[in-house]
């Protein structure tokens, strides 16, 4: 693009602080490879009026709702409790509706809260905080609600669990956009895991396991420096010296995901890194990635990002030119 791509934060009265800020953070933290920033993020309300905000202090914004209309991507914050109840004539929510279809639409926490009143849910998946949940369920039937996710792209409309998740939702979406070199550069500028799978639980039990408890972090770790070869469940349970069931178990406790999507996840990000940054063939990145053929990796790919790896090369391909073989190096992603 000749510009930075457009992001429109729209902050209704008892905006969630944090979620306010985490579009501002995460987005103005995407650069190519000169420091140019990707793209501009500005906040509005309705009437450009102040709004009270969760953390005890007002947001002075300098756009209304014509923001809206200037606006390549609007982000929605959560809000508290008492003001989830929006009229669906509101013209903030109107406004919303009419930039529908041509603007990315996304809202973190509570802010689907308003997506669905402005009825653009309907019908559709969506995410939340999982301590909302039965109160959304109950106001909006007609959307199909998924409380267990950390965040769900449906395409155009895009929605996500509360606090942390939303930086992995604007996360993915940098990665969606321009690739897994810019979407880590901006999480090592935020100082974020670069990654984490949307489909991911919310409710992750021993996200940081007690001193001295077993943990699965350093077979994790060993997992990642192995991804081209051949992992299994007993392999990596007789790493981490537990038997398979205890495993499974301490795995998806600390991580939220089986030890078989987790590490299929981390291998199409290895996967995703190679098409970018190298010029091995697809058939060396898929045996790189530890997908074994080409076609397996293929299929893994079109799941997880809807692209072929040929397509996704020349969509995110570095105008500089990358190194031919480059050794190995996988980004972590140990803990939740």
């Amino acid at each position: 693009m000749d510009r930075p791509h457009r992001v429109a934060v729209l902050a209704f009265d008892g905006v969630v602080a944090l979620d306010l800020g985490i579009p501002t953070q995460v987005f103005n933290s995407a650069t190519d490879p000169d420091g140019n920033r990707l793209y501009e993020v500005r906040v509005c309300t309705p009437g450009a009026a102040p709004v009270h905000s969760s953390g005890g202090y007002d947001i002075v914004p300098k756009h209304g709702l014509e923001l809206l209309d200037w606006a390549d991507t609007v982000i929605l914050p959560g809000l508290f409790r008492e003001h989830v109840r929006l009229d669906p004539d509101h013209p903030a929510l109107a406004a919303v509706r009419r930039v529908a279809g041509r603007a990315r639409i996304m809202s973190i926490c509570t802010g689907a809260f308003a997506l669905a009143a402005a009825g653009l849910l309907d019908g559709r998946p969506a995410a939340t905080h999982w301590a909302y949940a039965d109160l959304f369920r109950a106001m909006f039937p007609q959307v199909q609600l998924d409380a267990d996710v950390l965040f769900i792209d449906d395409g155009d409309i895009l929605t996500s669990a509360g606090v942390a998740a939303g930086l992995d939702l604007c996360l993915h979406v940098v990665r969606r956009d321009h690739g897994t070199e810019v979407a880590n550069r901006a999480a090592r500028r935020s100082v974020v895991a670069p990654w984490r799978d949307g489909g991911q639980s919310q409710f992750i039990e021993r996200p940081l396991p007690e001193a001295g408890d077993a943990s699965t972090a350093s077979t994790r770790a060993w997992a990642l420096q192995r991804l081209g070869e051949s992992l299994d469940l007993p392999q990596l349970a007789r790493h981490a010296r537990m038997s398979v069931r205890t495993f499974t178990r301490r795995f998806r406790e600390e991580t939220g995901l089986s030890p078989g999507r987790w590490l299929t996840g981390q291998r199409v990000e290895h996967a995703r890194h190679l098409l970018e940054s190298t010029d091995l063939t697809v058939d060396q990145v898929a045996e790189r990635a530890g997908f074994g053929t080409a076609v397996s990796m293929r299929q893994h790919l079109r799941a997880s990002i809807g692209t072929a790896p040929l397509a996704y090369r020349r969509t995110f391909r570095p105008t500089t030119s990358p190194s031919p073989d480059p050794t190995p190096t996988p980004t972590p992603t140990l803990a939740p």
